[in-house]
């Protein structure tokens, strides 16, 4: 990153907590955050010899794959499904 860009960064930051609040003030009493890590049970490579076998094997699992696909979950992640939920004080 260049100074230039350092000192905007900084400047953009430090407007931000303007308030004289500090981050960590802020954050007693809100609920403890763990993300937890999804691990494969298994994992497999597959190599095939023609763009046809890659997209045989797409239809057959029922996923987009490409040449520079590298990974893939089967089924299929669904992605945002954590974005609707709202966490709430149950007091």
């Amino acid at each position: 990153m260049t100074k230039e860009r350092m000192f905007v960064v900084e400047k953009l930051q430090s407007a931000l907590f303007q308030t004289g609040d500090s981050p960590n003030e802020l954050w007693v009493g809100m609920p403890e955050f763990v993300q937890e890590k999804i691990e494969p049970y298994a994992t497999i490579i597959i190599r095939f010899s023609t763009a046809d076998d890659l997209e045989n094997f797409a239809q057959i699992v029922g996923q987009k794959l490409t040449k520079k696909t590298k990974s893939m979950w089967h089924p299929a992640l669904e992605r945002g499904t954590t974005t609707r939920k709202v966490y709430s004080n149950e007091s």
